[in-house]
């Protein structure tokens, strides 16, 4: 594997001794798992449940809660806790709460947070303005492992999850047949783009929300995109997200038919790996939505391609646009229902929707193009849309509020539309509705990421994140400008929320112990990584469990068993299964509606836990906005990084070396003697040296350590210092 390494942060130690700290840690004492960048706001969530699956281990915390280093066990800070709602029991979570504001620390490091009464402790957290980019880098590498047709190979996988090229059998996707007509004649090569959830059937209509996030998360924060993230595509000098995009709109353009139409839908299959799936492959014919969304998608995608350089690409994108939006336009009214025919979720939408789709598509071409046509439809249409007809901004209609937004910003758009579109949404996150920025000034939600009620349905951490880029939102065009910082705070809370500050401690992504996540998600609904899979089940129990960085559907209140329950599935033994205990997430509060598993019928775990490629674009999105190029930038584009440290301290550079798996450590005086020591995020020792050093310079050799992240202690004399080191 091409291995790449990078520092976060310098760690000065007074102690030589690194500890695992402390004693005894709980899930009462909730904070952002991963960690806090340094000027973020900071508040642990303290709780004691009262009603639900845990409410049979009370906790009472202390009034004295501290911040420690997690290395040397210092008190870096001391505060009283603050009662949520007057001491009440919320709702939603079934718990009681307090709030420890440790905002003031903004040194980097390791830290917990410590009940002093209790003698008990958080889990590791780190403070430092790199904290969420190795992050970030998982949940994007989520969409390499949803890559239809493409082999999962060594190099990009690791042994893990190494799979040969999906799909690429006898009437498949190299020759994929009309759903109801399997005659050669209708054979096309639909080959490539992302399988969309624990299916593997890829919908153009349902790549309209995920490819949206994904395209303005890269224009809106353009340079925290590295070319790093260990695809096949990576160090190309393209940000890998756009080459992963590159994927599926390459996908999307081989929907295309000449006449411009775009077909609807390729499914069929789901046995893991998807490799050894061999079930014969169909697709959709087109229609007007699939013809819209494909519109839309290629001409923002147009746009994001100029701007990186990419201009043969991004004309092709436009020259798609145009003709999917000129076809759409002369067939308005062609429909395809898939259910019951082909694949699993209905791709068809509403006439509601259709319409602004064709606004959101208009916009996008505008904006390309310049031309006029595309104002004039837009200027006639845009109060068709909810947010102009309700004058309400909400979770549910992310991609339309973003194109209405993107029109205010475009050369050209009529200033009357432009005020109306940004009065109706500025009013509605401002104060008219109770959902967006009432709910943070007001404290509404005890765990400080608000959703109402009936807003969390299937999904609901796709939502959650829509939510977060919402009010990201708010800044991004400038609105407001008095309540930027209440706009941050408001989504950063949601960024917590996803990991660690909810009722359940969960991180919602998977597999993310190694990158510093003591109790993220385990296991979640997929074709490949399914329910008895020896190798890729649950982590901990299979093999290898699922790759990090999916993020399961969440918290789903309206969670059943099948409809068959108790006595009509067909046979005794499937009968049996309805019997089977899913509490959680039966019968509890609303946000602890939720648990780690992956049973199939009847017990149908993918309305919890299925994750999809939407959920991870808007987390994706919202997480983007909180990471940095600041320091991370040169490590991550040239693989090497010079942290000089104090004057003083022990070591002047380090030179990571992919290729020889080893970092070399140059010192700044020469040092007779030097201890090196590896630990993971544990505190685990993996590697010990005593060397004497010869012209200031030693190696550590890195080879059989995985991916991850760890902690280098170098010791010489009196003087101690550890750095954090991600090996990616």
């Amino acid at each position: 594997m091409k291995n790449k390494f990078y520092f976060l942060t310098l760690i000065l130690l007074l102690s030589t001794v690194i500890k695992a700290s402390p004693t005894v840690t709980v899930q009462f004492i909730k904070t952002d798992q991963f960690g806090y960048k340094p000027t973020a706001q900071k508040i642990a969530v303290i709780s004691n449940p009262i009603i639900g699956y845990n409410n049979g281990t009370p906790f009472t915390p202390g009034t004295s809660y501290q911040v420690r280093d997690w290395l040397t066990d210092a008190v870096i800070y001391t505060s009283t806790i603050t009662s949520w709602n007057g001491g009440a029991t919320q709702t939603q979570s079934g718990d009681k709460v307090w709030w420890f504001d440790f905002s003031s620390i903004t040194a980097t490091g390791s830290y917990y947070i410590f009940d002093v009464t209790n003698n008990v402790g958080s889990y590791r957290f780190e403070i430092d303005n790199c904290v969420y980019n190795p992050v970030l880098t998982q949940a994007m590498r989520m969409f390499y492992f949803a890559r239809c047709g493409a082999p999962k190979l060594t190099a990009n996988a690791t042994t893990a999850w190494t799979d040969a090229a999906c799909h690429a059998g006898t009437q498949q996707d190299l020759d994929c047949r009309l759903y109801n007509n399997s005659n050669v004649s209708t054979s096309k090569n639909l080959s490539g783009g992302w399988h969309d959830a624990g299916d593997y059937n890829k919908y153009v209509n349902f790549t309209w929300s995920t490819m949206t996030d994904l395209l303005l998360a890269y224009e809106e924060n353009p340079t925290v995109w590295m070319d790093n993230y260990n695809t096949p595509e990576s160090n190309n000098g393209i940000p890998d997200i756009l080459d992963e995009m590159k994927y599926e709109l390459d996908w999307l353009l081989k929907m295309q038919q000449a006449n411009g139409s775009v077909l609807s839908v390729v499914g069929g299959g789901g046995v893991s790996p998807p490799s050894s799936d061999v079930a014969f492959r169909k697709y959709g014919p087109a229609n007007t939505s699939a013809a819209l969304t494909s519109a839309a998608l290629f001409a923002l995608a147009a746009m994001q391609y100029t701007a990186a350089s990419q201009t043969a690409y991004a004309n092709t994108l436009q020259a798609a646009a145009i003709n999917a939006y000129t076809w759409a336009v002369a067939n308005p009214n062609i429909t395809f229902n898939n259910t019951g025919l082909l694949a699993a979720g209905e791709q068809e939408i509403g006439t509601y929707e259709l319409a602004a789709r064709k606004v959101c598509a208009a916009i996008y071409l505008y904006a390309l193009t310049g031309n006029a046509t595309y104002k004039t439809f837009v200027d006639a249409n845009y109060t068709n849309v909810h947010l102009l007809q309700w004058t309400f901004a909400y979770p549910f209609e992310g991609p339309e509020q973003d194109a209405l937004l993107y029109y205010t910003k475009t050369p050209g758009a009529t200033p009357g539309v432009k005020t109306a579109i940004l009065n109706a949404y500025t009013g509605s996150m401002q104060s008219n509705n109770a959902d967006n920025l009432p709910a943070y000034t007001n404290k509404t939600d005890a765990y400080r990421a608000w959703l109402a009620n009936n807003n969390y349905t299937w999904n609901s951490n796709q939502t959650k994140s829509k939510q977060g880029n919402m009010f990201l939102s708010m800044n991004q065009y400038t609105l407001n400008a008095a309540n930027a910082v209440n706009y941050t705070n408001a989504a950063s809370g949601f960024v917590h929320y996803f990991h660690g500050v909810n009722p359940n401690s969960k991180t919602y992504l998977s597999n993310m112990g190694t990158y510093g996540a003591e109790n993220s998600v385990t296991q979640f609904y997929h074709g490949w990584f399914h329910d008895g899979s020896a190798l890729w089940d649950e982590v901990g129990v299979s093999t290898y469990g699922p790759p990090p960085g999916y993020i399961p559907g969440g918290p789903n209140p309206g969670y059943a068993l099948d409809a068959c329950c108790p006595g009509s599935c067909g046979n005794p033994s499937v009968n049996a299964l309805c019997a089977t205990n899913v509490t959680p997430p039966m019968g509890q509060p609303i946000q602890k509606s939720y648990k780690d598993f992956n049973d199939s019928w009847p017990l149908n775990s993918w309305t919890i836990s299925e994750a999809g490629i939407y959920t991870n674009a808007a987390y994706v999105r919202l997480l983007s906005k909180f990471c940095t190029n600041v320091i991370c930038t040169s490590t991550l584009t040239t693989g090497i990084q010079n942290n000089e440290t104090t004057v003083g301290a022990l070591v002047q550079t380090i030179y990571p070396q992919p290729a020889e798996n080893k970092l070399t450590i140059k010192f700044y005086n020469s040092e007779n003697n030097v201890d090196l020591f590896l630990y993971d995020v544990s505190g685990k020792q993996l590697y010990k040296k005593n060397e004497n050093i010869n012209n200031g310079l030693t190696e550590v050799d890195l080879t059989g350590i995985a991916t991850g992240v760890y902690f280098l202690k170098v010791v010489s004399k009196n003087k101690t210092e550890m750095r954090k080191v991600v090996k990616e």
